[in-house]
């Protein structure tokens, strides 16, 4: 059974929408989901937490319908803000948040407690924001979440911070039922961990792909000016040109560029290149 399930989604705002928006995410796997500013990231995980509704279609989590008070006990929820009561310590912040979960587990909470090295007596408003972001991991952790989805969750936060949430992520999988799902449009961070990859643009799926398809099938074809007509064009799901010469990213066997000129290049694409190429 699929943690999420989105089918026929769709919902409408004066600029933007999105329609008829159909995912599985996978049970066991770290899923990134990625997008320009702007492309539906948000919405939808709101919509999935069931804060927004959407105009029609569904949303199930582990095969219930995502407005279920029951299934709300298997997620842990990370956002890009921390959104506490800011005059509250951590320790009156438990007081409230613990008595919602069945499963609370207060050695859990006390490990990551200690693990965050975050202090306990303190206001949250005196909190770094590494620390707000420590915090909010705590309590979206600490009822051992089988569904940890997380809303930009390294935007704004220094690269060592970043490093270490990343590896706490991967520890995080050694449980092989949890699944996280992680928005981001810091890519770098997915190329590291991510085990499939959403693409989502102007709300709609560009593709969902695992990274052994994207690292197999997505390259960057660099050349001169000269090798760039409109037939040759035509291979590229887009290009970019200067003086200099062309790179195109391409999609499919590169080894049909093997026959070509020595000075052509070819290298694998990264996420960020593809979603700045799918994206012009």
């Amino acid at each position: 059974m699929n943690p999420i399930e989105i089918k026929q989604v769709s919902k409408s705002f004066s600029n933007f929408s999105i329609d008829n928006l159909n995912l599985k995410i996978p049970k066991g796997f770290i899923t990134g989901f990625i997008g320009p500013n702007g492309s539906g990231k948000s919405t939808t995980i709101h919509m999935i937490m069931d804060t927004l509704k959407p105009s029609k279609g569904t949303i199930n989590l582990f095969g219930t319908p995502n407005e279920h008070a029951s299934v709300k006990q298997k997620i842990g929820f990370v956002y890009d803000e921390l959104y506490m009561y800011e005059n509250f310590t951590i320790k009156k912040m438990k007081s409230l948040i613990a008595p919602l979960y069945s499963n609370w587990n207060p050695d859990l909470f006390n490990s990551y407690l200690n693990k965050f090295d975050l202090p306990i007596q303190v206001k949250i408003k005196e909190f770094s924001k590494g620390m707000k972001m420590k915090c909010s991991l705590l309590f979206a952790l600490s009822h051992d979440p089988e569904l940890l989805i997380m809303d930009e969750p390294t935007a704004g936060l220094d690269p060592i911070f970043r490093r270490e949430l990343i590896d706490l992520l991967q520890e995080l999988m050694i449980n092989e039922n949890r699944t996280i799902f992680f928005s981001t449009h810091i890519t770098t961070d997915l190329d590291r961990i991510a085990d499939y990859i959403v693409f989502i643009n102007k709300g709609e799926v560009v593709f969902q792909k695992s990274m052994e398809e994207i690292d197999e099938n997505y390259h960057l074809i660099k050349a001169k000016k000269e090798w760039l007509d409109a037939d040759t064009e035509k291979l590229f799901i887009s290009t970019q040109q200067t003086e200099q010469g062309f790179t195109g990213l391409f999609e499919g066997d590169h080894s049909a560029f093997t026959d070509f000129p020595d000075d052509v290049v070819i290298e694998k694409a990264s996420l960020e290149d593809i979603m700045y190429f799918m994206t012009r």
